[in-house]
């Protein structure tokens, strides 16, 4: 800072022609520390406040436009009208894909500058700048977590890898003069449910636990993708408030990783800190405002950072501190070039949103994410004259394949509307609700009631959304004609009735981001605020799906869902069972083209799919005993890593020499697909340690017939492991067990001893 303070005084006072005088900050030539250095020198107390909330004010008289931080790309650019929705992140996940996800992002932030250039730069507002609080990079510990849908899935190594991905795509190179846009690794730390607690929940888990699994994703987009915010936690860790822990933000975040990125709070985090029935660690807003900062948490979503002047007049809080954060805000602001007016994104032209090309990638991801759990007698793929019927209420609900924190698109595929591409004539109806005869307002869709709204509402809705009213109202008469066909309790011979002549039904059943989520008004059975309670499908689908089969129908089922269902009964009562998740706005036609044997199907789980919840610890117990593959000691239904193709894949026996394992991997099928190989890690002297863990992955495509030799480098951090002594995972050496393999079930993975 000194040396910063030292060339800004040097550059002080400089005057250009025509007598017009300029300031540091103002020079483009200038670094963007000692323009931000320069700027900082110049606000009032007053004026510092105000930069540090996600709401930004202009600040005219120095030139300072209205910014706000909050923007969202979970899946596309989000909340600011019509844009490419890509598969839900868990969905991505399953495609074990880091390139494809990259590019995916690389597309995001491409119509994210398209979006912020066509804004009033003068005025940005909410989900209009280039700041994204992506990705969720918390570890899906537990199926119930109503956010987990967000995530790329259980394991540690899948989400570092991956999240890493989505920086790389955001943000752009990190040569790059001007930054393309911020990505945001959230939320810091120990975060994975409950939504109905996270207010006043105080994790405690065990440094290993910590360091093994709840930490190193962060890391790997802290020290190697160079992501550049932050987002903290609501919940408390080991008693503090998460935005409140200097051991988090200062010590490992800082000190540990040497981060000199933003920090941000995730909404109204701050005011937990002292509302009653929250975390109440102070007395009122001001103590709040002032232990965040001092925290260093510079950016704060919400309106307790007005409280700062009061708590640096108090003494509760050092101006230095708030010098400190709002110099690292400015530098960004600098960084993005958000304070000029140029960017080398300009040439991007606006026909990319939601293009031919983008909706393309949304496509190829879709086919990719989509998990093939069972397929008894091959009856997959089906031929292209096979007699079959489309039912259920997934099979043309357009906004559940959004899943949540989703652009609304101006067009989406479900897949009634792509099986009656291929067959006309296809017999469809919905035959049940998600939950039965009951249609809850909270389980509507979000253009529900349109037609009886004035025009005056339908703009307020357009203005929320930031879409046309055209769009609107074609979503819904989709919805409109959706119910129409809905019946007020199953009945079952009414739906064999109809189905007369079938020999093979297609049951888009499942669940709906209308029911699970973030923070959500739903109490009804299974869920709870955005949190399930447990994991069975349905009562009614399952009661459906049992029928079918007692009448000797074939039945597929396509699960749309945003975590893991126990379907032990459908293994009985499906002959073929699709993971599908929240496939996008192209995901009708992915799920097609996977039925129908155009594509064949190479995604893998993300997580485990548990039998039931009596396999599960207590949901509160943030303990990783007991919790997804790593830890869990149980037979699951489907383990972390499975998924099935239309062929079937042989390994040979793994070698390792000079730092790589080769295995030979045999496509023995009759058509060409993708297998993801997966490296497992086993350290046998390590009895309090995870059965195995994720250390490596390929994605690799194999003609029918042929052998490919798939070559896995090891690195020092490939053997990193929990250190006692240390406290920490560090590269330890000594006896390892390597497993290879296509899932992370022992049956199917070849054994290496290692000694590193």
């Amino acid at each position: 800072m000194k040396k910063i303070l030292l060339t800004l005084a040097l550059l002080a006072g400089c005057v250009l022609a025509g007598n017009a005088q300029t300031y540091p900050y103002q020079d483009k030539t200038l670094a963007p520390e000692l323009r931000a250095a320069d700027l900082l020198s110049r606000l009032t107390l007053e004026e510092k406040a105000s930069l540090c909330v996600n709401g930004s004010p202009a600040i005219p008289h120095l030139g300072i436009r209205q910014y706000n931080w909050w923007n969202e790309a979970l899946h596309g650019v989000a909340r600011n009208g019509s844009a490419t929705v890509f598969p839900q992140a868990i969905g991505m996940a399953a495609s074990f894909d880091e390139a494809l996800i990259e590019e995916v992002f690389t597309a995001v932030s491409d119509e994210a500058r398209v979006k912020h250039r066509q804004a009033d730069k003068n005025n940005v507002q909410i989900y209009q700048g280039l700041t994204f609080w992506t990705p969720n990079i918390n570890i899906f510990r537990d199926p119930r977590w109503g956010r987990g849908m967000e995530t790329y899935g259980e394991d540690p190594y899948l989400t570092g890898r991956l999240g890493m991905a989505v920086v790389r795509g955001l943000q752009g190179p990190d040569d790059s003069p001007i930054r393309k846009a911020h990505a945001c690794a959230k939320h810091f730390a120990v975060h994975s449910g409950l939504e109905s607690n996270r207010h006043h929940f105080d994790a405690q888990v065990s440094e290993r636990d910590l360091r093994e699994t709840y930490l190193p994703a962060f890391k790997d987009l802290v020290t190697k993708a160079h992501v550049q915010e932050v987002m903290t936690a609501y919940n408390r860790f080991r008693g503090l408030p998460c935005a409140a822990s200097d051991y988090l933000v200062q010590k490992i975040l800082r000190e540990e990783w040497k981060y000199d990125g933003m920090v941000v709070s995730d909404c109204w985090a701050i005011p937990d800190f002292f509302q009653k029935g929250h975390h109440e660690v102070v007395d009122n807003a001001v103590m709040a405002a002032a232990m965040a900062v001092h925290t260093g948490v510079d950016v704060e979503c919400g309106q307790t950072y007005v409280n700062i002047p009061e708590a640096v007049s108090s003494g509760l809080l050092s101006e230095a501190d708030l010098n400190r954060n709002l110099l690292r805000i400015l530098t960004q602001r600098f960084k993005l070039g958000e304070m000029d007016d140029e960017s080398p994104w300009d040439h991007l032209d606006p026909s990319i949103v939601e293009g031919p090309a983008h909706r393309a990638l949304s496509l190829k991801i879709a086919r990719e994410s989509l998990v093939l759990l069972q397929n008894r007698d091959n009856i997959l793929p089906l031929a292209p004259d096979a007699k079959i019927a489309l039912i259920g209420p997934n099979a043309n609900d357009a906004e559940m394949q959004w899943g949540n924190y989703n652009p609304v698109p101006k067009t989406t595929v479900t897949l009634l509307d792509a099986v009656r591409k291929r067959m006309p004539d296809v017999v469809s109806f919905r035959a049940c609700g998600i939950l039965g005869h009951e249609y809850m307002p909270a389980a509507r869709g979000r253009f529900a009631g349109v037609s009886e709204m004035s025009e005056a509402q339908l703009e307020d809705i357009a203005k929320q959304y930031a879409i046309s009213i055209d769009i609107i109202k074609s979503y819904a008469e989709r919805e409109r004609k959706s119910q129409e066909s809905y019946l007020p309790a199953l009945d079952v011979d009414n739906v064999l009735k109809q189905l007369e002549g079938i020999d093979i039904v297609v049951f888009a059943g499942g669940i709906s981001p209308r029911f699970e989520g973030e923070e959500m008004p739903v109490q009804v059975p299974g869920f709870a605020g955005g949190d399930r309670t447990d994991i069975e499908l349905p009562a009614v689908q399952r009661e459906l799906l049992q029928a079918l089969h007692k009448a000797g129908k074939k039945v597929i089922l396509v699960n749309f869902s945003g975590s893991a269902i126990g379907l032990v009964p459908e293994t009985e009562s499906c002959d073929a069972i699709l993971q599908a998740w929240y496939p996008g706005q192209e995901g009708g036609t992915a799920i097609a083209d996977v039925l129908f044997g155009d594509v064949a199907p190479s995604g893998k789980l993300p997580v485990t799919f548990y039998r039931n919840v009596e396999q599960l610890p207590e949901v509160e117990d943030y303990n990783m005993e007991g919790h997804t593959y790593r830890y869990f000691r149980g037979n699951p239904l489907y383990e972390f890593g499975y998924g099935l193709s239309y062929t079937t894949f042989r390994y040979g026996k793994p070698k390792a020499s000079k730092g790589v394992v080769s295995i030979p991997v045999t496509n023995a099928g009759k058509m060409e697909a993708t297998e993801t190989v997966q490296l497992y890690l086993r350290k046998p002297d390590d009895q309090g340690g995870p059965d195995k863990t994720l250390r490596a992955f390929q994605r690799v495509t194999i003609p029918a017939g042929k052998t490919t030799t798939v070559r896995i480098p090891l690195d020092d951090e490939t053997f990193l492991w929990w250190d006692e002594k240390a406290q920490n995972m560090v590269p330890i050496h000594g006896k390892y067990e390597i497993l290879v393999g296509g899932s992370s079930a022992d049956a199917n993975l070849k054994r290496l001893k290692y000694k590193y």
